[in-house]
C-alpha cells in the first residue's frame, strides 16, 4: 500500500484505529521493549512521532519501546551481559553469537520454534533452512537470524567469445577445464596473432576460512571436496589440507602451473593487478566478485578494450567423484533473541506479530525507506529512489536516516534493494548487462556451507602455523618442493608438530559445544 502525507495519511490512521482491538476496548496494548542494531549510528533514533509507533499501537496492539545498542561490539556484549546479570534483559534484542551462547547456558534466552509459524511474511525471505540452522542448538532454535551481508556473490566466469572463436563448449569437469585453459593459452583466442593469453587467472587472496591457495582457487578445490580451510561435517571435521583429496587437488593445480596455462604472475599479483589483467584480456577463466566484474564502472575498461568480448557465468567443474563447489559459504546473520522473561510474560505472540508486520509490504517500505513522497519515491520501473522528494527528508539524508534505523531487521537483499544498488546498463555492442544477472546465477551454483567456521578460535601460534601451511602449499604447486606422497606426509607431520593437531582437537570441541557441525 502506497503511503502519502496529509489528510490521506491521517484518514488511514483513523480508520485503522477504529478497526483495532484497542479501539473496541477488547485488549490492552502489549509493551514490547526492543534493543536494535542501528543502521546508521550517527544519525540518531527515530523521532517520537515516528509513524511505526502509531501503527504498532493501533494496528498490532503493541506499545513499542526501542533502544539502540552501542555501535562498538565489545560495548554491546558488556551491556547485554550486565543487563542479563541483573535479570533485566529486554523482550527482544540483537546479540552477538558468543554472549548469546552464554545466555543460553544461563537459561535466559527462550526457544523460538513456536514463533516461526506465526510469521508467514518472513518465512521465505528471512527464515530458511540455513538461518534456522544458524540459531539451532541441539535441536532447538534459540534466536531469530536475520540476513546479513550478501552471500555467494562470487563465481567462475569464462570468455564466451573465446569459446566461440575456438569452437569450444563450456567445460563441465576439471579435465575439460584444463583442455579449455590449454586452448585459451596456445590457440590465440583473441585473434591478435600474439602469444599473450592464458587460460586461468588468479591471485592469492586469504581469509581465515579460505587459506592455503586462497579463494580464487576454491572452484578447483571444491571439485575435490576440499574448498575452504575447514571441513565442517561431523564425520570429517578437520583441516582440509590434511585430507587425501587435497593432495589430488594440488596435483591438478600443479598441472596448470607446469603446463603454463595459468597466468604465471598469480603468486605475486595484488587484487588491483588481477583486475587490470582481465580487463586487458590476459586470461579467459577466473573467479570474480559479481559487482567487480559487471557493475558499469568496473566493466567499462574491458568493454572499451573488447566491445565484442563477453564474460559468461561458468558452473564450477566436477571432480573425479562428481563433486563441485564454487567455494564456501559462511552464513552471516544478525541474531535477535527473545528473553525468557518475555516468554513467561506471554509476549511471544505479540513479538511475532510485530516482526511479521515488518515483513509485509507496508512495514518493509516504512522501515526500509520511510513514507513515500516524504522519504522516497518510486520511478517508472517500480524501483525506489530518493529523487523528487524533499532534500532534507529523503531517506539518504541525515534526517531521513533516522526513520530507517531498523532496516537491518527487514532487509534481505531483495530485488527491490539490489536494483537500487546495482542497475543494469547497455554495453558498447548493445547488450543489456548488470551485476545482478551474474549474482543470481552464482547463487544458484553449488556451495559448501561452513557456517560456524568463522567462530573457530585461532591456534596459539596462529601466524607461524598459517605461514608454514600456506607457504608449503605454494611451494608444492610451484615445483619448489617435489609433490610426492612421502614429501606431503612429512609436510603434514611437521604441521602437527607445530600445533595443527592440537588446534583441530580444540576446534572440534568448540564446534561440538556450539552445535555447528552437520
Amino acid at each position: 500500500m502506497k503511503r502519502t502525507i496529509g489528510i490521506g495519511l491521517i484518514f488511514v490512521f483513523a480508520f485503522v484505529a477504529l478497526l483495532s482491538p484497542l479501539a473496541q476496548g477488547t485488549k490492552k496494548p502489549v509493551t514490547i521493549e526492543l534493543w536494535y542494531g542501528a543502521a546508521v549510528t550517527e544519525a540518531g533514533p527515530p523521532p517520537e512521532d515516528w509513524v511505526v509507533y502509531q501503527i504498532a499501537r493501533d494496528k498490532l496492539g503493541i506499545e513499542l519501546k526501542i533502544t539502540a545498542e552501542p555501535s562498538n561490539e565489545n560495548d554491546q556484549d558488556v551491556k547485554i551481559l550486565a543487563t542479563a546479570a541483573a535479570n533485566q534483559l529486554p523482550d527482544l534484542f540483537m546479540v552477538r553469537r558468543d554472549p548469546w551462547q552464554t545466555l543460553i547456558k544461563q537459561g535466559l534466552v527462550a526457544d523460538v520454534d513456536d514463533m516461526y509459524p506465526l510469521m508467514p511474511h518472513r518465512a521465505e525471505n528471512h527464515f530458511d533452512a540455513d538461518s534456522k540452522a544458524f540459531t539451532t542448538i541441539r535441536g532447538k532454535s534459540y534466536g531469530l537470524a536475520f540476513p546479513g551481508s550478501l552471500q555467494k556473490n562470487e563465481g567462475l566466469v569464462i570468455r564466451k567469445d573465446w569459446l566461440a572463436k575456438l569452437g569450444l563448449k563450456m567445460p563441465t569437469t576439471v579435465d575439460e577445464l584444463y583442455e579449455v585453459c590449454h586452448a585459451f593459452t596456445f590457440k590465440d583466442p583473441d585473434g591478435n596473432g600474439k602469444d599473450d593469453t592464458y587460460g586461468f587467472g588468479a591471485f592469492v587472496e586469504y581469509f581465515d576460512q579460505e587459506q592455503y591457495l586462497g579463494r580464487r582457487f576454491d572452484p578447483i578445490m571444491g571439485a575435490f571436496g576440499v574448498a575452504g580451510t575447514w571441513n565442517m561435517t561431523e564425520a570429517g571435521f578437520g583441516l582440509n589440507v590434511k585430507k587425501p583429496e587435497f593432495f589430488e587437488a594440488l596435483q591438478f593445480v600443479k598441472k596448470l602451473v607446469d603446463n603454463k596455462v595459468i597466468d604465471p604472475d598469480w603468486p605475486s599479483l595484488k587484487k588491483d593487478d588481477f583486475r587490470a589483467a582481465w580487463k586487458q584480456g590476459k586470461f579467459g577463466i577466473m573467479r570474480e566478485q559479481f559487482a567487480a566484474l559487471a557493475a558499469a564502472a568496473n566493466y567499462g575498461p574491458f568493454d572499451k578494450n573488447f566491445p565484442n568480448g563477453e564474460w559468461a557465468a561458468l558452473p564450477p567443474p566436477k571432480g573425479p567423484k562428481g563433486l563441485s563447489a564454487t567455494g564456501i559459504m559462511d552464513a552471516n546473520y544478525r541474531i535477535y533473541a527473545v528473553s525468557v522473561k518475555a516468554a513467561k510474560a506471554g509476549k511471544k505472540e505479540a513479538i511475532a506479530r510485530l516482526l511479521d508486520w515488518m515483513a509485509t509490504d507496508e512495514g518493509y517500505r516504512l522501515i526500509g525507506w520511510g513514507v513515500e513522497g516524504v522519504n522516497y519515491s518510486v520511478d517508472a520501473a517500480g524501483d525506489i529512489t530518493d529523487k523528487n522528494v524533499p532534500a532534507d527528508t529523503k531517506f539518504s539524508s541525515p534526517k531521513g536516516q533516522t526513520v530507517t534505523q531498523l532496516r537491518n531487521m527487514i532487509f534481505y537483499n531483495s530485488t527491490l534493494e539490489l536494483n537500487a544498488r546495482y542497475p543494469y546498463f547497455t554495453t558498447a555492442n548493445g547488450r543489456k548487462q548488470g551485476p545482478l544477472m551474474y549474482l543470481k546465477t552464482f547463487q544458484s551454483y553449488p556451495w559448501v556451507n561452513v557456517t560456524g567456521a568463522g567462530t573457530i578460535a585461532p591456534s596459539p601460534n596462529n601466524a607461524d602455523l598459517k605461514r608454514y601451511i600456506n607457504q608449503g602449499v605454494q611451494e608444492f604447486v610451484l615445483g619448489k618442493r617435489p609433490l610426492t606422497k612421502d614429501n606431503y606426509a612429512a609436510f603434514i607431520a611437521q604441521m602437527d608438530r607445530l600445533g595443527a593437531a592440537d588446534w583441530e582437537k580444540a576446534a572440534k570441541a568448540q564446534m561440538d559445544t556450539s552445535g555447528y557441525l552437520k
